[in-house]
């Protein structure tokens, strides 16, 4: 299904990004100036229609997400977190949707449905509900199912974006909440993890451990993930911490998890444990561990940044490495196709006339006739090919169109193969299907678009990627150890 966005509006939100970006940040301003860039590239060779942008696929905002089974404490983490109720808490599932948490300065709350994400290239749900359809027929239209955007007037919300998730636990609905969560996941500047203490073994927490650490150990953005083991004051009453955490570890430790940050936490707002001494070491451990917590939480913009040019970097790379490659391939298939099978159809047309007149007898006194023009003339062979000469034009331009075609249809079932499972920038399908739309182009042996421009311009954002990340280096270090 199309964006109903137009080009235009495209265009003037990209232009309020710039100037919210201007003051805040400049060097992602220039990052949103390069995405405009590969944008023209990809506009030129028919990957990207124009109401499309690469960096409508980047959330420009930080953005943390909290995952883990039901009853784990995540509501509750998120509450102490903005320093009042945001989320409602319980032990069974009182939240079944993802929840994304942004500030308002209205100090009442508001819950909206999930409509006003799936509508809004602002936030980083936008046309889930494309993707829901996809993997769960039917539940597209049943947006407000799966998500819902609430609003929170706390300081520490300012300039970041916040998510909820459902648990883990749940059968229903799994393969929609798999492939959202999949989604956030690679979005997310930040990804807390969290397991209930008080049921730490391998066979409660299966199923997070199967999709948010087996999937995720392997990741080249592995360090953005935080794993917390909550509620340990749970535990207290059994001194025995150290073995609930050593089970936990070793749950992770059997599904190949022996790097990562770990952590053990539970809500200030729980009631006291009554031993003051195991008191004391439990909230000296928890506190510790929730101000490295809150202060990975605090700076997420700083790997924003960092994660916006790596973005823009990978879509260079790709589509100078994958995406054109992978079009050029298919032109040059589609021509040599086109060009064999005209070849072969003008070859077959040709004999089948020169069988045809042989056996008409037109070709009868031809060794014995010195004036091949009287010859011809006598023959009526001369009055008969201009009458044919039209009709032959006119029917190899038909043959051609249909070669065209059937040599399309061959390689779009070979490109369908290459790009099955890759979620390469630009749509190749179309671009090649507008190539093999334009009259010429089994000529050319290369994409409509494609030259030196177009490569010399995909280049240049490289160079650039490069000095964007220097300029951040020198804003968020000193290693000269020079004074501010």
């Amino acid at each position: 299904m199309p964006s109903a966005l137009g080009p235009e509006t495209v265009q003037q939100r990209l232009s309020d990004l710039e100037a919210h970006l201007e003051q805040e940040n400049p060097i992602l301003l220039n990052a949103v100036q390069s995405f405009r860039t590969l944008d023209r590239v990809a506009y030129d060779m028919r990957l990207l229609p124009e109401n499309r942008s690469f960096a409508s696929k980047v959330p420009w905002w930080p953005l943390i997400s909290v995952l883990g089974t039901f009853s784990a404490g995540k509501s509750t983490f998120i509450n102490d977190f903005l320093g009042q109720t945001i989320q409602r808490t319980g032990n069974q599932a009182v939240d079944d949707r993802f929840t994304v948490i942004v500030y308002s300065p209205e100090s009442r709350s508001h819950a909206l449905p999930g409509i006003s994400l799936d509508s809004d290239p602002r936030f980083p749900f936008y046309q889930m509900s494309q993707q829901i359809e996809r993997v769960a027929g039917g539940e597209g239209k049943r947006i407000d199912a799966y998500l819902q955007l609430k609003t929170c007037r706390s300081d520490r919300l300012k300039g970041k974006i916040l998510i909820d998730s459902p648990g883990f636990d749940a059968d229903a609905q799994r393969d929609a909440i798999l492939s959202i969560t999949d989604h956030m996941i690679g979005l997310s500047d930040l990804v807390i993890v969290m397991f209930d203490a008080r049921h730490p073994e391998p066979g409660a927490m299966r199923d997070t451990l199967q999709h948010l650490v087996v999937e995720t150990k392997n990741r080249a953005d592995s360090s953005k993930f935080l794993f917390v083991l909550n509620q340990l004051d749970a535990t207290a009453k059994e001194d025995n911490p150290e073995d609930v955490v050593a089970a936990w570890l070793r749950a992770l430790g059997e599904v190949g998890m022996t790097t990562g940050r770990f952590f053990t936490t539970f809500s200030q707002s729980a009631p006291p444990i009554a031993d003051a001494t195991r008191r004391q070491r439990f909230e000296a451990k928890r506190d510790a561990d929730l101000e490295e917590i809150y202060q990975r939480m605090d700076q997420v913009e700083v790997e924003r940044a960092y994660r916006i040019v790596a973005s823009l970097r990978a879509v260079a790379n790709e589509l100078a490495d994958e995406t054109i490659p992978i079009l050029t391939q298919a032109i040059r298939k589609w021509r040599s196709r086109t060009l064999l099978l005209d070849l072969v159809a003008v070859g077959a047309a040709a004999a089948l006339f020169l069988a045809w007149s042989i056996s008409a007898g037109h070709w009868q006194g031809l060794t014995y006739q010195p004036d091949w023009l009287a010859w011809m003339e006598t023959q009526g062979i001369d009055h008969a090919l201009q009458y044919a000469e039209g009709l032959a034009l006119l029917l190899l331009v038909l043959l051609h169109v249909s070669v065209r075609r059937i040599a399309a249809a061959t390689v779009r079932r070979w490109l369908r193969r290459q790009v099955k499972g890759k979620d390469l920038p630009g749509d190749i399908l179309a671009a090649f299907t507008a190539n093999t739309k334009r009259w010429g182009r089994e000529f050319a042996g290369r994409p409509f678009g494609l030259g030196s421009w177009s490569e010399g311009r995909i280049a240049k954002v490289l160079h650039d990627c490069e000095s964007y990340v220097q300029s951040l280096n020198e804003r968020f270090t000193n290693p000269k150890g020079l004074p501010d």
